[in-house]
């Protein structure tokens, strides 16, 4: 395991950011000989329905907690006067957030989960629930080890 020193305030503090002990997992995502914490997947829905209705959006939130493998803490969803919602899904692996425009027919959702979920079976969970005509997805690796940034370059 590597030990770095990380100054803060002053002092200076040995910190792990490589390899995770069975003592102490941290979740962290091994995949394509890469270490990072987690997959954020960016998915912007267009052409979409059902954007206003906060009830539908909770149901669809948890179908998708549910699809990834992820463990839901709380769902949070404020409606917007006269339309649209905001609100965020917080799970032991990360969140989900959305922001719906349903006068532009567009919702944008973040989906972010490490360990064993997997954010990439909420796109086709979203596209369905909402009816949407064009889906964009982009998906990146967050918290990418520092020791593998390094040897890439």
């Amino acid at each position: 395991m590597a030990l770095r020193d990380t100054r803060f305030d002053g002092d200076v503090i040995p910190v792990s950011f490589a390899g995770n002990s069975p003592d102490t997992p941290d979740h962290f995502i091994t995949q394509d000989g890469l270490e990072y914490a987690g997959n954020h997947v960016i998915i912007d829905l267009w052409q979409a329905s059902r954007l206003n209705d906060v009830p539908y959006m909770e149901k669809v939130l948890r179908k998708v907690v549910e699809a990834c493998g992820a463990t839901l803490l709380h769902i949070h969803l404020h409606h917007f006067t006269p339309t649209g919602v905001s609100g965020v899904a917080v799970l032991a692996e990360s969140h989900i957030s959305v922001h719906t425009w349903p006068e532009r027919q567009f919702a944008a959702f973040d989906v972010f989960m490490c360990g064993d979920a997997k954010p990439e079976l909420a796109v086709p969970i979203l596209q369905e629930a909402f009816a949407a005509a064009r889906v964009e997805v982009n998906t990146i690796r967050r918290g990418l080890v520092a020791e593998q940034i390094r040897e890439a370059v």
